[in-house]
């Protein structure tokens, strides 16, 4: 199945670039936030602090699970410029990020 990306198209059979993957990633997060009903990872994140404790609990799960994803992208990028791994596909990528855990609603 060829990688599937909104706004940054990809030919089948074409090595992802930077681009690709931070697309991808992008939208993985976004994918993870409407979850919950928010807009995006970036109206998630609002949420930290809030005086709603469901809303900042979510808030706060969010961003220590998004930074865990963006460690496991930059040591994936790293080791695949290194020349460790084969430059892992869209789908391998995206599918290495440890699931979210989410609070109980």
């Amino acid at each position: 199945m060829a990688p599937r990306l909104f706004g940054n198209a990809m030919i089948a059979g074409q090595m992802p670039t930077i681009d690709h993957y931070k697309t991808a990633f992008d939208t993985h997060l976004d994918a993870v936030a409407a979850q919950r009903q928010y807009d995006n990872r970036l109206t998630i994140v609002s949420y930290a602090g809030s005086t709603n404790p469901q809303w900042a609990a979510e808030a706060e799960a969010f961003i220590a699970w998004r930074d865990s994803a963006l460690i496991h992208m930059f040591q994936q990028l790293a080791a695949a410029e290194a020349g460790e791994i084969a430059p892992p596909t869209i789908e391998e990528f995206i599918g290495g990020i440890t699931p979210i855990a989410w609070p109980a609603l």
